[in-house]
């Protein structure tokens, strides 16, 4: 049954074409921060925040840093996490998501069986997500013991991605790694998008609005980014690549 969340982003979808959704990661940002940058985010019309990184994440610093985001913006917050101390009772939403390509059983099945209690108790709304590390994978690979696939294999892609989907997963989030050094490409996004049938994230390495533009007009529903509103400060630039995808997602 779809949760309110989940109907927010697909409404968001249907009426844009394509939506933004703002990462912010925990580890790098004070609560003070993390409220300024997520109202700059919602000014723009990103669509919801995100939150989560890479690293091990202190519980009671993911707290404070999720409670001061809700208390600034009126979308939804959604938790991103990397292990089950990713896990926040203030949050809207949890990501709760299988690293397709681990080759760690920890990482596809067993922190979701850990972390599945406390979702419960907390009554945290569950997005279904299969994750699928690419291109170069970047710390998220390496803390996932993931087997990034390749951007010169789309076909390998796109039936890890229609698994998912098969297995009743609702997303899928193609993952190019924070910060990497070229985003996923346009071919690789195609391929996977002619394949399934559910909402296709995709993320990383995306710092400007021609690579946003790549991403929307190959297929992406939802497009992720998270250095460029720390590099920038949720500036002129962050807006741009907002506006990109918003302006692409109808085209």
């Amino acid at each position: 049954m779809m949760g309110p969340v989940e109907k927010h982003l697909h409404y968001a979808i249907r009426n844009d074409g394509a939506i933004h959704l703002t990462l912010i990661d925990p580890e790098k940002v004070t609560p003070s921060s993390a409220s300024r940058l997520a109202s700059k985010a919602e000014e723009f019309k990103t669509a919801a925040i995100m939150v989560g990184g890479s690293t091990s994440t202190n519980t009671s610093h993911l707290d404070n840093i999720v409670k001061a985001i809700k208390r600034s913006v009126q979308i939804p917050v959604i938790l991103f996490p990397n292990n089950v101390t990713g896990i926040s009772k203030y949050a809207d939403a949890i990501w709760f998501m299988s690293l397709l390509n681990s080759v760690d059983p920890y990482f596809l099945i067993g922190a979701q069986v850990l972390g599945a209690p406390m979702i419960k108790k907390y009554k945290l709304e569950t997005l279904p997500l299969g994750y699928i590390i690419v291109g170069e994978g970047g710390t998220a690979g390496i803390v996932g013991r993931a087997v990034p696939i390749p951007y010169t294999k789309p076909e390998l892609v796109a039936v890890h991605a229609l698994a998912a989907q098969y297995f009743g997963m609702r997303f899928v989030y193609l993952e190019a790694g924070s910060g990497a050094s070229q985003p996923v490409p346009k071919l690789l996004i195609k391929t996977v998008k002619r394949v399934i049938e559910i909402p296709l994230i995709v993320g990383g390495g995306i710092r400007t609005c021609h690579q946003a533009e790549a991403a929307v007009t190959s297929g992406a529903d939802i497009v992720v980014t998270g250095n460029i509103i720390e590099e920038t400060g949720a500036k002129e630039g962050f807006r741009e690549v907002v506006t990109t995808v918003r302006d692409n997602g109808l085209v």
